[in-house]
C-alpha cells in the first residue's frame, strides 16, 4: 500500500503537473490526510522543490466555527481567507488540490452562512482564479480518502480506508505495469474524440432520456472542445483532473432550454443533494426540485451572480471505468468522470477561440458565463441520447444509449 501511495504521489507531481526543480508547490488538503501529504512532500523534495505551502483544513473545526461564529468573525480566520493562493499563483507555483469528502458534515450549518463563506473564499483568491482562467497556473485535483468518506462508501468493510485507496489506485491506473503509458493511451483517445467534435462545429446539443431529461443548449460559433489535459501559456501540458474521462466545452450561456434530471447524488459543501431536477429557459434556471437536499440545491443555484446559468457541458461514456465500478463516490472528481454532466457557474475561457486572451467583459459579450462559482452535476444515464446540430444544419448522433455513437468510436 505504501509503495502504491508513493507511485500515486509521483504520478501527480511528475506526470500530471510536471513539477520542475525549484518550482514552488502549493498543497491544499484535509488535515486528516497529513500522512499522504508527507509522502507527496518527500517526492517533491526529490524533484528539487524547496518552497511548499501546506494549506491544511480541519473540516471538523471548520464545522464548529460555522455553527458558533457569525460571518464577520469567520472572515478574520485563515480557514476562510484564501488570499495565500494568489501569492503562490504569482510565484509560478504548481497547485495540488487533494479532494476528500465528509458527507453530511454541514447539514446543521445555516445554509445562508455556508453560501456567504463560500463566496467570500472565492473572492479572496480571485487573482489565482484569473491566472488559472488564462492557463497560467499548473493545477491538479486528486482524491485522498478520509475515514468518514470511506465508511460511507464501504460501511461493512473491516478496513474502509484501505478499500477506498485500492479503488483510487485502480481507477487512476496506478497498479498498471506502465501507468504513464496507460494514462497517455487514455488521454490520446480523448484528444482524438475532442478533435472530431471540433471538426463538426456544432451549433446545438439536444439531450433526452427516459428519466425525463428533455433539454437543449447552443454553442458559440468559435467553441472549442477540451479534455483534462490542458496546454498552459508556457506550452507545458498538465492534467488538471486525475483521473479524467471527460471531453467538455463551455456553451452559449443564454440558450439552455428544457429540463434535466440528475443521475447521481451531488455532494456540495459536505451536504448531499439527491434525485433532483433543474429546468431552464433562455439560459436561466427557472425551476428546480430535489427529494433530498432542496435547501442546498437552492443555495447552489442562487449563490451569486450567474450561478443560475451553465458554464460547462461534458461528455463521459456510461461504459467507463468509474461508472463500471458501480460505486457512487459522493465526490465530484470521480462522479463527474462517471457520467455526462453539466456545470452551473463559471465557463472556461480555453473553450472559446482566443478566450484566454479576452477580458471578462469580452467573454461575456461572446456569451460565456462569468461567475465566482462552478459546480458540476451528473445527468448521464444508460439510455442518454445526445444529438448535435451543426451550423450548416446537419444532425449527428453524438451519444446513443449512454455512449459515443459509431461516428466517434
Amino acid at each position: 500500500m505504501e509503495e502504491l501511495k508513493r507511485k500515486y504521489a509521483d504520478m501527480i507531481l511528475n506526470v500530471c503537473l510536471q513539477v520542475e526543480n525549484n518550482q514552488p508547490l502549493f498543497i491544499s488538503y484535509n488535515s486528516e490526510n497529513a500522512e499522504f501529504v508527507r509522502i507527496l512532500a518527500n517526492e517533491a523534495f526529490k524533484i528539487g522543490v524547496k518552497d511548499i505551502y501546506f494549506d491544511s483544513i480541519d473540516v471538523n473545526l471548520k464545522h464548529d466555527m460555522l455553527v458558533n461564529l457569525d460571518f464577520d468573525s469567520l472572515k478574520n480566520n485563515k480557514l476562510f481567507d484564501r488570499s495565500i493562493w494568489n501569492e503562490y499563483a504569482k510565484k509560478g507555483a504548481a497547485f495540488v488540490m487533494l479532494s476528500s469528502e465528509t458527507p453530511g458534515l454541514m447539514k446543521d450549518v445555516d445554509s445562508e452562512l455556508l453560501g456567504k463563506v463560500a463566496v467570500y473564499g472565492l473572492e479572496t483568491r480571485k487573482e489565482f482564479d484569473d491566472l488559472r482562467d488564462k492557463s497560467m497556473v499548473p493545477w491538479c485535483i486528486a482524491c485522498v480518502p478520509t475515514y468518514s468518506w470511506a465508511t460511507k462508501l464501504f460501511p461493512n468493510s473491516s478496513n474502509p480506508v484501505d478499500e477506498l485507496w485500492d479503488k483510487i489506485f485502480d481507477i487512476c491506473g496506478v497498479k498498471e505495469n506502465n501507468p504513464i503509458e496507460a494514462l497517455n493511451n487514455k488521454l490520446n483517445k480523448l484528444v482524438e474524440r475532442k478533435d472530431k467534435l471540433n471538426s463538426y462545429n456544432f451549433k446545438k446539443l439536444i439531450y433526452s432520456n427516459s428519466l425525463g431529461t428533455n433539454f437543449s443548449i447552443e454553442l458559440n460559433p468559435t467553441t472549442l472542445w477540451a479534455t483534462g489535459r490542458e496546454k498552459l501559456a508556457t506550452s507545458k501540458e498538465v492534467l488538471v483532473n486525475y483521473p479524467t474521462e471527460e471531453i467538455f466545452t463551455s456553451p452559449n450561456a443564454n440558450t439552455a432550454s428544457g429540463v434535466v434530471y440528475s443521475t447521481k447524488p451531488l455532494s456540495y459543501q459536505d451536504n448531499i443533494i439527491n434525485n433532483f431536477w433543474i429546468k431552464f429557459d433562455n439560459g436561466v434556471v427557472i425551476d428546480y426540485g430535489a427529494e433530498e437536499g432542496y435547501e442546498t440545491l437552492d443555495r447552489l443555484i442562487n449563490l451569486c451572480e450567474n450561478s443560475n446559468r451553465l458554464g460547462e457541458v461534458a461528455l463521459v461514456e456510461y461504459d467507463s471505468p468509474i461508472s463500471n465500478s458501480n460505486i457512487v463516490f459522493y465526490t465530484t472528481l470521480f462522479d463527474e468522470n462517471a457520467a455526462c454532466h453539466l456545470a452551473l457557474g463559471d465557463s472556461f475561457p480555453e473553450c472559446l477561440e482566443g478566450g484566454t486572451d479576452m477580458t471578462e467583459e469580452e467573454l461575456k459579450i461572446n456569451n460565456m458565463n462569468k461567475c465566482k462559482s462552478h459546480v458540476d452535476f451528473m445527468i448521464g444515464s444508460k439510455d442518454l441520447n445526445i444529438k448535435g446540430v451543426t451550423f450548416d444544419g446537419r444532425e449527428i448522433d453524438i451519444f446513443t444509449n449512454g455512449n459515443f455513437s459509431d461516428v466517434f468510436k
